[in-house]
């Protein structure tokens, strides 16, 4: 378990796993009034959150499935990254890809976040790559069976 620092700018709960075995945690919409998303439409939306990540780690925002599967509204830079030096709030790009109009209420779970360890890595120049089993075998190459 690893501390992550947060100020609650908004009036929501804190995120919180909801069984002691989930990877991730909701985020809730922080509004003053409802906000409609017309079909294709795209809008940040706040949750109120300004968090400080320990070195090493990031935050995802991902989309939750039964919104997506049930109303079409995914999460459009999934994921998308927090970094571990930014302190500015938490938003979270919604996109309505369905054909119907969605209201976004004060407090609705619309996205969860999962914190994850990364690395970092430099970039070494050279003429060409050690060979591998798949070699340049790109999208679709092993086959759909």
């Amino acid at each position: 378990m690893i501390e992550v620092k947060v100020v609650n700018k908004g009036h929501q709960p804190l995120p919180a796993y909801a069984t002691p075995q989930s990877a991730g945690m909701d985020l809730r919409a922080n509004l003053d009034e409802p906000v409609v998303l017309k079909p294709l439409e795209r809008r940040l939306i706040p949750t109120g959150l300004h968090i400080a990540l320990p070195e090493g780690y990031e935050a995802q925002v991902r989309p939750r499935s039964g919104l997506a599967l049930k109303r079409g509204v995914t999460v459009l830079n999934t994921p998308g990254t927090i970094d571990a030096d930014y302190r500015g709030e938490v938003g979270v790009i919604l996109v309505n890809l369905s054909a119907e109009e969605f209201t976004v209420n004060d407090g609705e779970r619309i996205a969860q976040m999962v914190i994850a360890r990364h690395g970092q890595a430099t970039f070494t120049l050279v003429e060409e790559l050690e060979a591998s089993e798949r070699g340049e075998g790109g999208f679709g190459h092993t086959g759909v069976k």
